[in-house]
């Protein structure tokens, strides 16, 4: 069984893979974990143009040393990255890099071999200015345009948080009713993570939990982005002009309406009105805020990732979806805050929560019989039946479900011009 589910990580410097080789080096450790067995027998092929060297990862990940070979490479070269799959004998990749999510499909259906990434990639969208107001939007368009010819292989799209959790929440949450269908789906996030020590913080540097190039992305080079009756609709202004109440129970907040992957997948199988409402920490909420009348400026701030292993992290990432009905709200979230995951994981909540979905995800692909094709996250869970719900709750435990006895109702209801 040792070459038997070998696996290559791609991105594996970046900030998720800390998260992800973190759990990996639990469940080998740990016998009841799902996938145990074949983590002990596999290889971890890791990949990155900029690797780091092999101490970083057997400090960090000591039960996993055995099992880690590391390599040093641009994956834009598919020739190489091919022959790597070749010649490590894998059977799964895990992209969590910022290659080309077409291209390394492609790559993956010619050999027949796996593949799981957590977010939809493609350079060719990004190095083009005509577009850059529909970035997200048109990621996905193409994505579709190649994702049937691929039926050599089995792959899932998007499982992190979100897109990833998201979706299983909103699927596991409408098994609650099931003869009711809801007007309504919001994928919501409230991020206040932070500095513990202020005295770091300098007042023009974008702060944020994940790659702050992805999140001004979304944030400001994009229209804000919502779907009804399977069509997505961009409205024509800034991200940060207008914020949407949100309100879990106790909980309550103000976030921007941003694109996302799941949004509009959701939106594909579900004929409701869907949005993603996202708040993050005040800091980089006011910074942009200041600069709506000139967004260009803020490319050229100063950005940083919010990494609790150089400097303390307070606050939490409560991340869930809102189901609306006529006359009530329904509800599933998780919130972890950065205190306690760094105690055990040595990550972000962030990055944390979007590697329990990656983790089950890997389970499903290594465990679950899937029929050859591609899926979105919540593609596959409405047409098969796989156990990820099972597989995500081994690191994910605690979800908050409720109920808002009314309605703030559809997304223009809850709208309020800054």
């Amino acid at each position: 069984m040792s070459m038997h589910h070998n696996i290559s990580i791609l991105g594996s410097s970046g900030g998720l893979a800390k998260a992800i080789l973190s759990i990996l080096n639990k469940s080998i450790q740990d016998k009841n974990d799902p996938i145990y067995e074949i983590i002990n027998n596999c290889q971890l092929h890791l990949i990155d143009r900029n690797q780091k060297k092999i101490d970083y990862f057997k400090l960090r990940y000591p039960h996993l040393e055995k099992n880690i070979f590391l390599y040093e490479f641009d994956l834009n070269d598919n020739k190489r990255f091919e022959k790597h799959l070749k010649k490590t004998n894998t059977k799964l990749v895990v992209d969590i890099s910022w290659a080309d999510t077409v291209e390394m499909l492609a790559c993956c259906n010619k050999l027949g071999i796996s593949y799981i990434n957590t977010a939809l990639e493609n350079i060719a969208v990004d190095e083009d200015e005509d577009i850059e107001r529909f970035t997200l939007l048109e990621r996905y368009l193409r994505t579709e345009e190649h994702k049937n010819k691929f039926s050599n292989m089995k792959a899932i799209i998007g499982s992190g948080m979100n897109p990833g959790v998201v979706q299983w929440m909103a699927l596991e949450l409408m098994k609650h009713t099931p003869n009711k269908m809801p007007r309504a789906c919001y994928i919501v996030e409230h991020d206040s993570s932070f500095y513990v020590d202020k005295s770091q913080v300098k007042e023009d540097t974008v702060y944020i939990t994940w790659a702050p190039e992805c999140f001004l992305d979304e944030a400001i080079l994009n229209f804000p982005l919502f779907v009804q009756k399977h069509t997505p609709l961009l409205m024509y202004n800034e991200v940060y002009e207008s914020e949407f109440k949100v309100t879990l129970g106790g909980k309550q907040f103000y976030g921007c309406l941003m694109p996302h992957e799941e949004v509009i997948t959701l939106g594909k199988l579900f004929d409701m009105e869907l949005g993603f409402i996202y708040r993050v920490n005040e800091h980089t909420t006011e910074l942009i805020r200041r600069n709506l009348e000139n967004l260009d400026v803020l490319w050229n701030h100063p950005m940083k990732l919010l990494d609790p292993t150089d400097s303390a992290l307070e606050g939490e990432d409560l991340v869930g979806i809102l189901l609306v009905y006529d006359d009530k709200e329904r509800y599933m979230y998780n919130v972890l805050t950065n205190e306690e995951v760094f105690k055990e994981y040595h990550t972000s909540a962030t990055y944390f929560q979007v590697a329990c979905g990656l983790y089950a995800g890997i389970s499903t692909m290594l465990l679950d019989d899937i029929a050859p094709g591609v899926y979105y996250l919540d593609e596959l869970l409405y047409k098969t039946k796989v156990n990820y719900g099972k597989y995500l709750r081994y690191y994910m435990k605690d979800f908050v479900i409720g109920e808002n006895k009314n309605t703030e109702g559809l997304l223009l209801d809850r709208r309020r011009s800054i």
